[in-house]
This record gives structure tokens, C-alpha cells and sequence, in this order.
């Protein structure tokens, strides 16, 4: 797995975080105040990438989480296939389907460049290049 170790209270809205195994991008994050006899306690709401799922993690601020490493690739669309599109990787030129997200639905079109994140060795069309 291509993870990171961060603690909870460095996260901040936008960035990327594990949540049961599966990639989120934070949503919301609040730390309470350290207490008479513990330490500060960290809420983060998190949005599954593929799910669209919502997720929260609740724990102290110095707790460890993993973080995964986005790598970003440029992919040709070949065809287009009712939900799923078949692309092209502009390095390797390796050919491979993938769904298309809801909010592409209509837009992609053959011949088009799209860029792909790669997360945890799941894909993931993320824009019209």
C-alpha cells in the first residue's frame, strides 16, 4: 500500500486520508481542548472517493492514521462504453476500463485526455484534461 503516517490534528479540509481501508478526502475536522486528565480529542468527517460514502473518525489528536499517496496520470479515452470507459495510459500505453464518474456522465468523448488518480491501486477518472 503506498501510505503515509500522519497524525489525526495535522489533517486539514481537502487532503486525503484511510477510513476503513478506503481512501476519503476530509470534509470537516474539529479538536476539542485537552481536559483535566486526557488529551485533545480529534473529529474528522471524511467523503469516500469511490463511495461517495460519508466516514468519521474520532480519536485523540495524536493518534496515527494513514494517508495515502495520489499519483497523477494522463489517460486517452478509446471508447466509451454505456458506464465505462476504456482508456489508455499516455506513458505505458497500457489499455484498461474504468467507470465514469456521475458527474463526467455526458461530457467524456472519444479522443479526449482525462487525468486518473491512482489510490491504494484502485483508479479513478478525476477530470477533462
Amino acid at each position: 500500500m503506498e501510505v503515509e503516517r500522519k497524525e489525526l490534528k495535522e489533517l486539514k479540509p481537502g487532503k486525503l486520508v484511510v477510513i476503513d481501508g478506503e481512501p476519503c478526502r476530509v470534509v470537516d475536522i474539529s479538536i476539542s481542548k485537552p481536559g483535566k486528565h486526557g488529551e485533545a480529542k480529534a473529529r474528522v468527517s471524511a467523503v469516500s472517493l469511490f463511495s461517495g460514502k460519508k466516514k468519521n473518525i474520532l480519536g485523540p489528536g495524536d493518534m496515527r492514521v494513514d494517508v495515502p499517496i495520489l499519483i497523477r496520470k494522463t489517460a486517452q479515452v478509446i471508447a466509451l462504453m454505456g458506464d465505462r470507459a476504456q482508456l489508455m495510459d499516455m506513458e505505458s500505453y497500457e489499455t484498461y476500463e474504468e467507470d465514469i464518474p456521475e458527474d463526467m456522465k455526458g461530457k467524456l468523448e472519444a479522443g479526449q485526455e482525462v487525468e486518473v488518480w491512482e489510490i491504494l491501486g484502485r483508479r479513478l477518472i478525476s477530470r477533462v484534461r
